[in-house]
């Protein structure tokens, strides 16, 4: 160590970086001397230089460090920290590496906009394709509603109650419908899922109540009861419901940044109302929200979506604790803090509601031709 009676300063500070796979990272700072001890660390712990892969350098008073061929389990935060008699500083930067794009987007939405607009269901019986939305209390279900109505209407909607992050309460008590102008679609919206506080002490959305809704069974504006299901003389149940009063598609809703955290009773709850779903044939996606709130890069530049880390290592989570495959899982933002349109925005959704659109349309001509051959 130097004997220096002048305590080290950063004249300048490691730089953030963000670089493809593949691409060298250089991390460089400027200090007031050079007669110090230099300790690079990663993620808090020491970093275990590679030969051939690390290489820390020192000219006169500059400090770097080179990592060659970036791979992903190079991402992390790396902190210099320089030390001599007189004492210490120490100065952090965070490293991301982008992965190849794994996934692409069309990132133009008039033509998906064009398409959806124009949309004819295959089954004239069908009068309209209809989506139920489920998923814990804050995920974002209203909110996907309140972002498709804005997409299709070309102004920012919010007539559609959606639960505050904090509030730790569903706004949605009954099973309503809503319409996205005159389009041919219709999305159902229930009370969020929570975990049950006692033996025998239902709490949030029953999922006998869902199944029954996917069946058909339940009429718009029914109030839910988190004590009992409805039943056979309620007003609000259908006892010999039609094509047009079943779900043709099932989507369920995952808050990104609460993948980790999501209790694994609710979990329990939407892999039972799937597994009602797969048995009736109904098609299911998933659509991952509050993308922005894990990924830098992604709250930066959405359009880097499928090129980040945290984003596939969070889709991989929910694909695991779900059992759902990668191809029905779509990270997604919806509308929340914005005051104006976003087209990279708007293309997400976009590209996860056709889908979801197809899949319904197909679920509704396949159950035509049952019908058909039971005749």
């Amino acid at each position: 160590m130097g004997s220096s009676s002048t305590k080290p300063e950063f004249v300048s500070v490691l730089a953030t970086k963000q670089v493809k796979v593949g691409q060298d990272v250089i991390l460089r700072c400027q200090a007031n001397i050079q007669e110090v001890l230099a300790k690079w660390e990663k993620n808090g712990h020491p970093l275990e230089c590679v030969e051939g892969k690390h290489k820390i350098g020192q000219s006169g008073t500059t400090f770097s460090l080179t990592i060659k061929d970036s791979k992903k389990e190079d991402e992390g935060n790396y902190t210099l920290t320089l030390t001599n008699n007189a004492g210490s500083v120490s100065c952090s930067a965070m490293v991301t590496v982008e992965l190849k794009e794994w996934r692409t987007v069309q990132w133009k939405q008039d033509p998906m906009i064009t398409t959806l607009k124009n949309f004819k269901i295959t089954n004239e019986k069908v009068r309209e394709l209809r989506f139920l939305l489920h998923g814990p209390i804050g995920a974002g279900k209203s909110s996907i509603i309140n972002t498709i109505k804005t997409i299709f209407e070309g102004q920012l909607y919010i007539n559609c109650l959606a639960a505050s992050d904090l509030s730790g309460k569903s706004f949605t008590t009954k099973y309503e419908k809503f319409s996205v102008g005159t389009l041919p679609f219709a999305f159902y919206d229930v009370m969020g899922l929570e975990k049950d506080q006692e033996i025998g002490q239902s709490k949030g959305a029953r999922s006998d109540d869902i199944i029954k809704a996917l069946k058909g069974h339940i009429a718009n504006d029914y109030k839910f009861k988190q004590e009992v299901s409805i039943c056979e003389d309620n007003r609000y149940y259908i006892n010999s419901p039609t094509l047009n009063d079943k779900i043709h598609c099932l989507v369920s809703i995952i808050p990104a940044d609460r993948v980790t955290l999501m209790d694994s009773d609710v979990i329990q709850k939407m892999k039972d109302i799937r597994a009602e779903a797969s048995k009736l044939g109904i098609p299911q996606l998933v659509f991952m929200t509050r993308v922005d709130q894990v990924c830098k890069i992604t709250q930066d530049d959405l359009t880097k979506i499928y090129q980040s880390k945290k984003i596939k290592e969070k889709m991989e989570e929910c694909s695991t604790r779900l059992g759902v495959p990668m191809n029905c899982i779509f990270p997604l933002k919806n509308y929340h803090e914005e005051t104006k349109m976003n087209e990279k925005l708007n293309c997400l959704v976009l590209e996860a509601f056709m889908l979801a659109v197809h899949s319904a349309n197909e679920y509704g001509t396949k159950f035509s031709h049952k019908q058909k051959c039971i005749e």
